[in-house]
């Protein structure tokens, strides 16, 4: 694969690697947090952002009886502040709303959403009945991701996308987690529907919550309607894209971390309609990530024309591009 250094906003060219670069700035978190975080963690907090330039914030770390931490663009800041197991369960009571159940479906899967797309990671001891987990006690750890938003970054993908769109064939974009795979996806929607080029019937699989209208469109980005999205929210990924084509016209349909042979042949089921996906999966590398049985089905569809991996890079995003021609070389 051929490779070029490029700064969003300049001339494309013809090689694999680009860079997208927008202008660091300091975000905290959602102001509801602070009502759901213990007193001390809040407060830690505030006294890091007052005192300490770090950047953006991107995780919240809570544990159980030793130092909590702040993960940011710049590294990790450790908090003076050691919770005990009775703060970590009234956080986790708190973040529920007060009922655990209502939410020991996404628990059992390890994390629990909150409004403006922020996912909360949950350690703990398990409760296993018939092979699954259906709760957690003893909460060891809770990780609140806060969602980011790196603006005019999904300039690369979004020409990508619409060139293979011609052809029905999509764009699969892969990274390891933590690497920012949501985050650039709601750039890209942004773009496609409404703030690019071109104005497309988008419609967004929502699986977990963090793609939401509000996550997608801060600050009251839709009061003025301009953007041309239709969002499943909840559905399984299967079931929303199928909905999402064969009921809803869409005309580019986005999910996030896609990989199973459940979903795989979901997508294949509806190929012949000829609307791209756009789509996040984990993966270090684009050889491991096509070892993967539902992603090799996909592949071997030809459903996407373009693999995409990104890593972070100063204040934005570097694109490892590959054709699918290029894919199909490497494994």
């Amino acid at each position: 694969m051929r490779s070029l250094i490029f700064s969003e906003g300049t001339k494309d060219g013809s090689g694999a690697v680009h860079t997208a670069r927008s202008p660091r700035r300091v975000r905290t978190y959602p102001s509801y947090l602070t009502d759901l975080l213990p007193i001390r963690i809040a407060e830690a907090i505030r006294i890091e952002v007052r005192e300490r330039t770090f950047g953006t914030l991107e995780e919240i770390r809570l544990r159980r009886e030793t130092v909590s931490s702040l993960s940011t663009d710049c590294g990790t800041v450790l908090l003076p502040v050691v919770l005990s197991g009775r703060e970590m369960d009234e956080t986790l009571t708190r973040i529920s709303g007060g009922s655990l159940y209502a939410h020991s479906e996404t628990i059992g899967e390890g994390y629990l959403i909150l409004p403006e797309g922020v996912r909360v990671g949950i350690c703990g001891r398990a409760a296993i009945e018939h092979g699954r987990v259906i709760g957690v006690s003893d909460v060891s750890a809770l990780s609140f991701r806060i969602p980011g938003d790196v603006r005019d970054s999904g300039n690369v993908v979004e020409k990508l996308l619409l060139a293979g769109r011609e052809n029905g064939r999509g764009v699969l974009i892969y990274a390891p987690p933590g690497e920012g795979k949501t985050t650039l996806l709601r750039s890209i929607v942004r773009r496609i529907s409404g703030d690019g080029r071109v104005l497309l019937r988008t419609a967004v699989v929502d699986t977990r919550g963090e793609l939401s209208l509000s996550t997608l469109f801060p600050q009251g980005a839709r009061s003025d309607c301009r953007y041309t999205v239709d969002l499943l929210s909840g559905y399984p990924r299967p079931k929303g894209i199928e909905i999402a084509v064969r009921t809803m016209n869409a005309e580019v349909v986005v999910c996030d971390e896609i990989g199973g042979v459940e979903e795989a042949q979901a997508v294949l089921a509806v190929q012949n309609c000829g609307v791209p996906l756009l789509a996040t999966a984990h993966g270090r590398s684009l050889s491991g990530l096509l070892c993967r049985p539902g992603l090799r089905m996909l592949h071997e569809g030809r459903i996407f024309s373009h693999y995409v991996g990104i890593r972070r890079s100063d204040g934005g995003f570097a694109f490892d591009t590959a054709t699918w021609e290029e894919a199909n070389a490497v494994c």
